[in-house]
Order: structure tokens, then sequence, then C-alpha cells
């Protein structure tokens, strides 16, 4: 089954705790703090595969959540969660749903993308010793992990796509000239999915793709073809397939028409794609019938290759001629990226707004200050204060006109505003 779609909640793991722990030990009458860190959580990884061909595996699982990070014991350091690695289709986009932004396009086979990063473990109370508090009763708590709800769409990598309206040929031409057999039949939209093949041509190869048979409408979602034109967007050269005597004595000229009128509907980048015309299924008429037909496509000003994809008639030189604009096409590509960054800077900006009944500390680093705070344990509490007067916002709600007792918001936590400094 051909899924090209799929929308999933990626969760990486929670980081583990850190833990409050003392020396102990015979003879040793003042052993100091040794609680160990906790272990970080798992990211969820997405890499491209070649091996993969649709996003079907997303779609029967469509919440992947990476291991958390285990809690330390006494000294001994928090075992990390595993990472969960997706393998994904080459040519894939993926996109955040909350935010619509593209975060990243998985293009080339081995490139791997880290979607959601898993949550530092908790420092144990031993990274908290200093020369004024050399005995800290209180460790912190992993941070979350991430969640991303994101859309995964597929387009489809190839160098060459073949275009045209159903039951032109464009099955029949792909069986000719690769080694994939696709549904070929006499009736329209015998292809329910796209087709790919590869192309030998002496010491070269390339890719071809059949799509979908484009009708009048297909930009606006009419027909099969609108959900498959995405996929000519990666083609280096289009290859207009058209039916030089069509079974419904329709006009080959203006049949050709409605499709190149869709592609330019659909977008300017894809309509510029360097195309060939062939002019297919001359083999049904007489040679004198398929040279007037060939005729009217030049003086309008399009040059055709004639062939019959059933019996390998012209097909060669158009194959030839195909080739010299895909490489041409990848002369003037730009290297891409195998690896993209895994690191991604956390968003260290705060605001404090008025709430209805106090005030609310926003942004995403307050948040996860408070939420690897142990708010139960006072000298917790005392450090997250600290920290507060340290990047100003304690100042910040002392002039937004915050008084001793005002109600004060980070995220889910409430807190008393208290002037401890």
């Amino acid at each position: 089954m051909f899924l090209d779609e799929a929308i999933v909640t990626f969760t990486s793991g929670t980081g583990g705790s850190g833990a409050v722990s003392f020396h102990r030990e015979k003879h040793v009458p003042r052993g100091g703090p040794n609680g160990a860190d906790g272990g970080k959580g798992g990211d969820v990884i997405l890499v491209a595969d070649r091996n993969r061909r649709t996003l079907y595996d997303l779609k029967l699982n469509d919440h992947i959540e990476a291991d958390s990070g285990k809690h330390a014991l006494g000294n001994k350091r928090g075992k990390n969660g595993g990472d969960i690695v997706v393998k994904v289709p080459v040519g894939t986009v993926i996109t955040d749903v909350i935010l619509d932004e593209v975060l990243v396009d998985l293009r080339v086979d081995g490139m791997r993308y880290v979607i959601c990063k898993g949550g530092r473990g908790g420092f144990g109370n031993l990274h908290y010793v200093s020369s004024v508090r050399q005995v800290p009763n209180f460790a912190q708590k992993g941070a979350p992990g991430e969640t991303i709800r994101a859309k995964l769409e597929l387009k489809l990598l190839a160098d060459v796509g073949l275009i045209g309206l159903p039951n032109a040929g464009k099955s029949t031409l792909l069986s000719r000239i690769s080694a994939a057999r696709p549904k070929i039949g006499d009736y329209p939209f015998t292809t329910l999915e796209p087709n790919l093949g590869v192309v030998k041509l002496g010491d070269e190869t390339f890719v071809a793709a059949d799509l979908p048979g484009l009708i009048e409408g297909a930009s606006e979602g009419h027909g099969l073809g609108h959900r498959f034109l995405k996929h000519t967007e990666r083609t280096k050269v289009l290859v207009h397939v058209v039916d030089a005597f069509p079974i419904d004595d329709s006009d080959p000229l203006a049949n050709y028409g409605i499709v190149e009128e869709e592609l330019r509907l659909y977008s300017k980048d894809l309509y510029d794609k360097p195309r060939l015309i062939a002019l297919n299924k001359l083999d049904l008429a007489p040679p004198d019938e398929a040279a007037k037909v060939e005729r009217r496509f030049s003086e309008a000003g399009q040059p055709v290759f004639p062939i019959s994809a059933v019996s390998g008639q012209g097909v060669e030189r158009l194959l030839y001629r195909v080739l010299e604009l895909v490489r041409a096409a990848e002369a003037t590509e730009p290297t891409p990226v195998v690896f993209s960054p895994e690191e991604r800077e956390m968003d260290s900006s705060w605001d404090v707004v008025r709430a209805e009944d106090g005030f609310e500390v926003t942004g995403k680093r307050m948040l996860r200050m408070v939420a690897m705070t142990n708010l139960e344990n006072r000298d917790a509490v005392r450090y997250l204060h600290k920290r507060l007067v340290r990047l100003g916002v304690i100042d910040r709600l002392r002039e937004m006109g915050a008084e001793e007792g005002d109600t004060v918001y980070i995220g889910e936590a409430v807190f008393s505003f208290t002037d401890w400094s």
C-alpha cells in the first residue's frame, strides 16, 4: 500500500532525577554529599532510508515515544534512556503541525535529524556543594522530554517524471525503459500510485517515475492526479506523454494544453522545469496520419519525440535527450547536506504578564526550570528563587507592582511572591 502522508506525535524521554545522598563509611565521620545525577532521556531520531518506500508503518503507529532516563540511586548514576530511530523514505519532508513550519527535508539517504531531544538528567546534591552550601539537602528532577506533532509528507525522488492524461501510455513507457512492471490496462486511471523504475542507458542510469494521470482541474483537487502533483516537484526533467490517437477522438494538442495548464496553476517552479513531449501510440495509425499529428505540434512551437511505447519505436532517441537534460540539471544543483544539525538551542527568552489574579512568568526556559525543581523541598525552592533573581525575573515582578503574597504562575506551578533577598 502506497501512503505518502502521515501525522505522527513524537515524544522524547524525560530525564531521570538526581539523588540526595551522603557518604556513609566506617571511620569517616564527616562524609559529604555524594548524590549522583539522573540518566538522560532518549532522543527520537529520524533517518532517511532508501529501502523504505512509503509511510505505511507510521500510519499504523501514530505515537512514538523514547524511553525515559532512570533515576539516580545514591552515588550511582541513572541509566540513560534508549533512543528511538525511526526510518522514513528518502524525500520525506517533516513539518511541525502546531507551528506550521518545515523542520527538515530528508532528501539524502542516511540523513539524520533529532526531532525530539531527550530531557537532561537532574543533578544530584553533589552538584550543589559550594563554600556557603556545604551540605545541600536537595537534588534536581529530570528535564521533561519534548513532544512534537509532525506531518510527514513523502515527495518521491525521481530524476524524470512521466506525466500526461489518463491512458496516455505512461505505464507502458516505464515498463519499456526499465524493469518496473506497473499495472497496465486499456482504461483510464490504471495507475493509482506512483511507480519508480531505474533506466540504464549505456554506462549511466537515472530514475523515472510514472505518475497517475492528470485531468482538467487536478490543481484544484479533481481526479487522482492532484494527490501526486507534489511528487513531480522533485524531478529534474518532465516527459509529457501525449496520446497521438485518443480512443475518444479528442484533440491531442488540446489534451496536451490541459495538462500544461494544470502544471502552471499548481506551481510556477514546476511549470518551468525542462520538459520533453513524447507523442505516443504512433503504431496505431498509418505513417501519414502520424506525420500530420507531429506536424501540428511542431507548428505550435513544441519539439516532439514520436514514439511507440509498445514497439519501442523512437524510445532510444527520447531517452538520450532525457539523459542530456538530467545531466544539465544536476550540474546546477547545490550539493545537499547529508547530516542536519542535531543540537537546537533552547529558547531562553521569557516575559512577565499580568494574570487575572496575579502575574504569569512565561518562556520555555522558565517552565523547564520549575519542572526540574522539587517544589516540596524548601531548599530546592530557595535555589530556584536565587536563579530567578539572577535572571532578573524577581526585579521585573517588582517593577510590575508585585507585592508580598501576590500569586505568581509559572506553567502549572503556583507561587506566592516573597522577597527572600
